[in-house]
């Protein structure tokens, strides 16, 4: 058997499916008794030909809907429940329920990019910690 370079077996990769690829390393991984997860993943973007591979990250850039998680009131306990009020149209026990139990989502589901960031920016300043997943 004639021995490839790195280039021909680059070559022969980029020409595959997802799915040859994968068979490929599992015949690789076995033939060898090596296991080689972090490798593969790094060697598939290429391979999937950009489509496949960029797929992921451009659903991450277009989440609409976002979960806004109150982590701590910090020291205006009060001034915490009062936005919470104003921003979920709840009543004094459920805010107060709300912050007592942080980490807790501020909303029962999730909202859109732009309630999450304006929720975010009104907790934030009065003292409060909160992310959004």
């Amino acid at each position: 058997m004639a021995k490839l370079t790195t280039e021909e077996l680059l070559e022969a990769f980029k020409e595959m499916t997802l799915l040859e690829l994968s068979e490929f390393v599992k015949a690789f991984e076995e033939a060898f008794d090596v296991k080689a997860a972090a490798p593969v993943a790094v060697a598939a973007a290429p391979a999937a030909g950009g489509a496949a591979a960029g797929a992921p990250a451009e659903q991450a850039e277009e989440q609409d809907e976002f979960e806004v998680i109150l982590e701590a009131a910090g020291d205006k306990k009060i001034q915490v429940i009062k936005e919470i009020r104003a921003l979920t149209n709840v009543g004094l026990k459920e805010a107060k329920d709300l912050v007592d139990g942080a980490p807790k989502p501020v909303f029962d589901g999730k909202v859109n990019k732009e309630q999450a960031q304006k929720a975010k920016e009104a907790l934030e300043k009065v003292g409060a910690t909160v992310t959004i997943k």
